[in-house]
């Protein structure tokens, strides 16, 4: 069975150097050397991960990208194609699909969509979208639990699914690919092609909400 994350992996090294060192991305305040320290010291430095989140600790996981950075171009993103040590869970296959898949999905989108001659979204195999629907059911919980609105996924020939329950103030309609709708979940809402429907008032206020994140 294909290992849709593996090949989201190579993919994403591929495009990474295809676009070289300086190429623009998505991730504010990043070019492609930036993100490709990321991913590497994401795979082999989980003491840096805690500073992704959590401010405390964001001093050190800047020092230890930047000690990444430096080092050759061509070495990292070579890190970033070969993936975790052996030791690693993600090498299990079941466990790359559930925390790898999304990441370099977005990453991808990060480096292409960020290129001045991108116009319109990849077209992606039907499993793969499918893969990233069964993702979008729970990691679209997760991004839109602050919503103010309820929010409902529909994904044409994937599914529904419901990411926040309706209440009072209504719901909005997310109409697209379940990348697309995984994409804007991460806070990609300027090069997304979603469609979004509903009471004006509800699209007014998870609209409102989206460009704070």
């Amino acid at each position: 069975m294909t290992s849709h994350a593996k090949d989201a992996r190579t993919g994403l090294a591929d495009l990474l150097d295809w676009v070289g060192p300086d190429a623009p991305t998505l991730c504010e305040g990043w070019d492609a050397r930036d993100l490709a320290a990321h991913l590497a010291i994401r795979d082999r430095r989980p003491d840096a991960l805690p500073g992704i989140g959590i401010s405390a600790f964001a001093k050190h996981t800047q020092k230890v990208q930047d000690e990444m950075a430096a080092r050759p171009y061509p070495e990292v993103v070579d890190l970033v194609r070969f993936g975790p040590p052996v030791y690693n869970l993600t090498r299990l296959k079941a466990v790359d699909e559930r925390v790898n898949l999304v990441e370099y999905f977005v990453h991808t989108e990060d480096v292409l969509r960020a290129q001045p001659d991108w116009h319109e979204p990849r077209t992606l195999d039907h499993d793969v979208e499918d893969a990233l629907f069964s993702a979008l059911s729970m990691m679209g919980r997760l991004a839109f639990r602050s919503s103010p609105v309820g929010v409902v996924a529909v994904c044409p020939g994937h599914g529904r699914a419901v990411l926040k329950k309706t209440g009072d103030d209504g719901a909005v309609v997310l109409t697209g690919a379940p990348g697309e709708i995984l994409l804007l979940a991460s806070g990609r809402t300027d090069q997304v092609r979603v469609e979004m429907s509903g009471e004006p008032a509800a699209v007014a206020a998870f609209e409102s909400q989206q460009r704070s994140l």
